[in-house]
């Protein structure tokens, strides 16, 4: 397990970058943590560190939002934000199992909400708010950063 510490959005940021170097077609990166906590910041550092010039923002109303990558790891970046969802089956419905399938990569924000349907490689995020500006980040599933 991987911890670091984080003192603002831009080091929440360049902890997603990092990330982003271990990932390739398939991987699955599971986020928990309370509202605020920081796993927007960290999606838009791995989408930075896969070379995504977009303006990355929260699918909480839309779920899924998928973003190009130009870096050759993989197609496609799909950010999911299952907050709204009430069960793994209206995950699946909306073809959520297809995508965290595929040869993409998927950032989930509230995996809580699903862990049944995570596969067994998950990279598992979780960001603890541990005074106002500071956030403690445990990765399990890498090894190093």
């Amino acid at each position: 397990m991987v911890e670091l510490i984080s003192g603002s959005p831009d080091e929440t940021s360049a902890a997603g970058k990092q990330i982003a170097k271990h990932l390739g077609s398939g991987s699955v990166v599971a986020l928990q943590g309370t509202l605020g906590s920081g796993k927007t910041c960290l999606t838009k550092g791995i989408a930075l560190g896969l070379g995504i010039k977009e303006n990355i923002t929260s699918p909480t109303y839309t779920i899924i939002n998928e973003y190009p990558i130009p870096s050759g790891k993989a197609d496609t970046l799909y950010h999911i934000d299952v907050y709204r969802l009430n069960s793994e089956k209206e995950f699946d419905d909306l073809g959520g199992q297809e995508i965290i399938n595929s040869n993409g990569i998927s950032v989930i924000e509230w995996s809580e909400r699903i862990s049944g349907l995570l596969p067994d490689n998950t990279i598992m995020v979780l960001l603890e708010i541990t005074e106002v500006s500071l956030r403690r980040i445990l990765i399990q599933g890498l090894d190093k950063l």
